[in-house]
């Protein structure tokens, strides 16, 4: 089966597609590094750097199709207009972030293309969204079963990544359409992966300090923050520590979220990987630790990147796209849907 990715990023959610006998033989992404970064990973793929909301580049995309049997399109659309983080967080904001409204230009490609499957996904959040259509605002779901009812059967879902072989708690809304006389399975759950499973065999690092495994050492991070967090239990945010608080350079207390400056937690699976997740500052990124004698806490920096390859479920030994910055792919990673999960979603095309 050979399938369109639009929005695709890298092209994190496609890591598993081929073993499945899907092949993304073309693609489109707006940012040129990210593009770059997909050509870099999958050399196979044509890729379309060019911005979708433009006609010309959906006619461009809409031809390339043409002789290259497309039966799955796949639309990623950004979350960052309808995430729970930042300026889009609470009120009408997410209807007026023109990204919101991206999917409309998928729409538009998979009128004229007619895959015989295509896949949305987004944040649960994108629930939320109103989509101009015939003098009036509806849902997606709806909009789907309205445009593509009589062709095809639709099926929204929410899926948590933990319940399918990733070690991250990840929820997505995901709107899954197959034409008729075609099915398209559920996805099985699994058992639920924690961190200590996923990652709690690697050798303790910290701040600064490599080890012999690929990929597995330790960023660098400023004293203040490596200070308070060697005072900050697992599963706890530094912010409750009453004498190694996050401090400014002047002393005094510096006000942040609960969720930031926090450990996460080995009992369970990692939090929501976001883009940030290079920072100690940022929500919920720094490794869970163990007790030392002393009582501080060992592992005071954010996870290496051997595991963050592992709780994002790709592959530990994984070489990183020399086109970009170890930070960059951090962010990719993190803005990606993890593979493991989407692979389990695709598994069910034609059961």
């Amino acid at each position: 089966m050979n399938a369109l990715s639009l929005f695709s990023s890298a092209g994190i959610a496609e890591y598993y597609l081929k073993d499945l006998g899907i092949n993304v033989v073309l693609a489109n992404e707006l940012l040129k590094n990210r593009a770059e970064t997909h050509k870099s990973i999958y050399p196979e793929c044509e890729i379309v750097n060019s911005d979708i909301v433009l006609q010309e580049t959906r006619d461009l995309i809409v031809s390339k199709c043409q002789g290259k049997n497309i039966d799955l399109i796949i639309a990623t659309p950004p979350c960052q207009g309808v995430s729970t983080v930042g300026k889009n967080k609470s009120g009408d904001a997410i209807f007026q972030d023109p990204r919101n409204f991206l999917v409309l230009s998928a729409l538009d490609i998979i009128d004229r293309v007619k895959p015989t499957f295509f896949v949305i996904e987004n944040v649960p959040r994108f629930q939320e969204m109103r989509l101009p259509f015939d003098g009036k605002t509806i849902g997606l779901e709806e909009l789907l079963n309205v445009k593509y009812g009589k062709e095809y059967t639709i099926s929204c879902d929410v899926f948590n990544a933990a319940d399918y072989g990733v070690p991250q708690t990840r929820y997505r809304i995901v709107y899954r359409a197959w034409k008729h006389g075609h099915t398209w399975a559920l996805p099985q759950k699994q058992r639920v992966i924690t961190l200590k499973d996923a990652i709690g065999d690697l050798p303790s690092l910290e701040a600064g300090q490599k080890s012999k495994l690929k990929n597995h050492y330790a960023r660098k991070h400023a004293e203040n923050q490596i200070q308070c967090m060697r005072y900050t239990p697992t599963g706890k945010s530094a912010f409750k520590n009453e004498v190694h608080y996050p401090k400014k350079s002047d002393g005094s207390r510096i006000k942040g979220y609960g969720n930031s400056y926090k450990r996460m937690r080995w009992d369970v699976p990692a939090p929501t990987i976001t883009m940030r997740n290079e920072i100690i500052s940022s929500q919920e990124n720094v490794h869970p630790g163990r007790e030392l004698p002393d009582g501080t806490w060992s592992d005071a920096r954010i996870l290496t990147l051997r595991e963050l390859l592992i709780v994002s479920s790709l592959p530990a030994d994984m070489d990183r796209p020399t086109n970009i910055s170890e930070t960059l792919f951090r962010q990719l990673v993190g803005e990606g849907v993890p593979p493991k999960m989407f692979e389990e979603i695709m598994k069910g095309i034609d059961e």
